[in-house]
């Protein structure tokens, strides 16, 4: 990506220089200083990437926190350089989250390697932490990022929202910190990961753990596992997208003058189209992304489950004070509508589950999120 980057201290946002003076769409950086991981790990210094669209008010009242995914960065929409954003039928200005109205915040994950500190970053021995780099649990992603919510003055969110694992971190922060957010949406994800879930991931891991240039995690300066990110993005993308989109768009054919049957040994028959696809979302990913990164967030994902030690679903959800907006993808095999479903029946009160209605599979909450427009204009960031 191709967006301008700067560095603040707290000190600077905290009297609000540098929120008036930073481009929308400009990656910035900041310390939030020592971290106690849930899982008994410790991180010395962590430091936050993030972005901001729009302009705070004064009472810091019109805050939003949009939460990426798996793989996405902070780039939610446009903003210095152009670039296009993930979430932009979404948020930006004239949007449902306007970003004329709301200051937009985003925020990359801890593990991440969009410019957080995780397992590429150098730990105080001058070296990448590698293999040492600790298990993270969203809870500590949400602790990490109430700090930087102070140092920019906002001692509450207006509202939080993300899809997929994003979703699962607006969750957490309403459980976490009941009393900083006043709005919560929950999109295409449920109240934990499930069996289901829990294994998927593991493959994906597995195959990067594998991969024999990953030398258990301390591949740098090195070959990188490439191979093994690549069958893990091959193994995430067959479950994001459904049976039907599959489908439609490859079914039995071949790849271009590829032949799935010329072939006197295995070793040499051409592909499907299905697998060159696959192939090619294998390889967009190595080109973009950390190894160790996707292994780190990956098993924070798997550890989701918003009632850890705090009893029953209904008992840890009883915490939250937020008003919820809770969607599903209709055709997503994932994280199955019946899971927001099972959230939305446990939140307090009567929460509706919005549906979008659509062929693609988990995706959808990227690519039609535009179906639910109305709902969030003129309900949610009524």
């Amino acid at each position: 990506m191709s967006i301008a980057v700067t560095a603040i201290s707290s000190e600077d946002s905290e009297n609000g220089d540098a929120l008036s003076t930073v481009p929308d769409g400009t990656v910035q950086y900041l310390s939030v200083g020592a971290l106690e991981l849930e899982a008994g790990g410790f991180l010395p210094e962590v430091t936050l990437a993030y972005e901001t669209w729009g302009r705070l008010n004064s009472d810091a009242s019109n805050a939003v926190l949009i939460q990426h995914a798996l793989t996405g960065s902070t780039h939610v929409t446009r903003g210095a350089s152009d670039e296009e954003g993930w979430w932009e039928q979404l948020v930006g200005p004239g949007a449902p989250v306007d970003t004329d109205k709301y200051f937009v915040v985003s925020i990359n994950i801890v593990g991440g390697c969009y410019g957080s500190t995780g397992p590429s970053s150098i730990s105080p021995d001058g070296r990448p932490w590698g293999s040492r780099f600790p298990l993270i649990t969203l809870r500590d992603s949400a602790a990490a990022e109430a700090r930087l919510a102070d140092a920019l003055g906002i001692r509450s969110w207006y509202a939080i929202l993300g899809g997929s694992m994003g979703g699962a971190r607006a969750l957490e922060w309403a459980v976490t910190f009941p009393e900083r957010v006043k709005r919560c949406g929950v999109i295409s994800v449920g109240a934990y990961s499930t069996a289901e879930q829990i294994a998927f991931a593991q493959a994906q891991t597995l195959a990067i753990r594998q991969d024999p240039d990953f030398n258990g995690g301390d591949y740098y300066g090195g070959r990188t596992p490439e191979a093994g990110l690549a069958l893990a993005r091959r193994i995430a993308h067959i479950t994001y997208r459904s049976a039907d989109e599959l489908d439609f768009r490859f079914g039995r054919n071949a790849q271009g003058e590829e032949s799935p049957f010329d072939a006197a040994v295995l070793g040499e028959r051409g592909r499907y189209q299905v697998e060159s696809y696959l192939d090619h979302q294998g390889t967009k990913l190595v080109r973009r992304f950390d190894a160790n990164s996707y292994i780190a967030i990956t098993e924070a994902l798997m550890s989701h489950d918003v009632s850890r030690g705090r009893g029953t679903l209904k008992e840890a959800l009883e915490k939250a004070t937020a008003e919820f907006f809770i969607a599903a993808v209709d055709s997503d095999r994932l994280y199955f509508p019946a899971q927001s479903r099972e959230l939305a029946d446990a939140l307090p009160g009567d929460v509706d589950v919005h549906v979008i209605e659509a062929p693609i599979g988990h995706d959808g909450f990227l690519t039609e999120i535009g179906q639910l427009q109305e709902q969030l204009r003129n309900g949610f960031f009524a």
